[in-house]
């Protein structure tokens, strides 16, 4: 039986998948593989230089760290094993082509694949939480935005997604009552986009311009008037809800301030 001693400083899986294509190229040679990840210490990398010693085994590893990866070739020396570093000829090159020094921080990569991911799962979630929509699951979602048109609610769904939020968004319609599962989540979640009358006309006015005329009782400051002092009936309802104004501020901010919010009131 050959033993195959693969190991890392982080999750392994680079190093596992390196061992498992080099075998498929020998066919079915009896080859014990263990797959030791998550070193840490000195220590752990003696407890398997004994252990690879003692069985006549093969040492490949993926350490970013130089200190681990000097220490396993010189213990490895010395006790007659052989030692492939899987990642090291590669970041020289690169440190070499790039002119820098790699970071040696294990794990980086599935950190950063993971955030990635993440990325992808709250932008679909903003999408098809958008204006309203889906509100039945509103119980995933870590924060709620309400508000009457053109408070935002849409690009800062989107840009909060990008930031790894599951954001939902429900528009604020004259008459229209809240659907009941905005009022069965926690109220830390909920944000309500709030503005002055003459500074939301003004940004409607600009879409009624550009449809010719065709909105102008959406964009009246009568009309908008009162479409906010409606907005506000329901939002003093809710005392734990937060109001967030939205006037002259940019998206960064608004969702800056958001997400301050609602992680001063987790901790409450």
């Amino acid at each position: 039986m050959n033993h195959i001693y693969a190991i890392s400083d982080s999750t392994g899986r680079t190093v596992d998948l390196a061992v498992k294509v080099a075998l498929a190229q020998f066919g079915n040679r009896e080859t014990d593989v263990h797959l030791k990840t998550q070193i840490s210490s000195l220590k752990e990398i003696d407890d398997i230089i004994q252990m690879a010693s003692k069985t006549n085994g093969l040492i490949i590893h993926s350490f970013v760290k130089h200190e681990f990866s000097d220490y396993i070739w010189y213990e490895g020396r010395i006790h007659n094993i052989e030692v492939i570093n899987l990642l090291g000829p590669v970041l020289n090159r690169f440190a070499s082509f790039l002119n820098a020094s790699p970071i040696e921080e294990p794990g980086l990569f599935s950190r950063l694949n993971k955030s990635y991911f993440r990325r992808i799962e709250t932008s679909a979630f903003a999408i098809k939480h958008d204006d309203g929509a889906f509100v039945d699951d509103l119980i995933d979602a870590e924060i709620v935005l309400l508000g009457v048109s053109r408070t935002f609610k849409t690009p800062l769904s989107i840009y909060m997604a990008y930031k790894g939020w599951l954001v939902a968004n429900i528009p604020i319609v004259m008459g229209v009552p809240l659907p009941q599962s905005v009022y069965e989540i926690p109220p830390e979640r909920v944000f309500c986009l709030t503005t002055n009358a003459s500074a939301l006309s003004r940004l409607r006015n600009v879409r009624n311009e550009y449809l010719k005329g065709m909105a102008q009782k959406y964009s009246s400051f009568e009309n908008v008037k009162k479409e906010i002092q409606y907005a506000n009936s329901l939002f003093n309802t809710q005392p734990n809800w937060s109001i967030v104004k939205v006037t002259a501020k940019p998206i960064e901010e608004i969702a800056s301030n958001i997400i301050r919010i609602y992680r001063r009131k987790r901790r409450e």
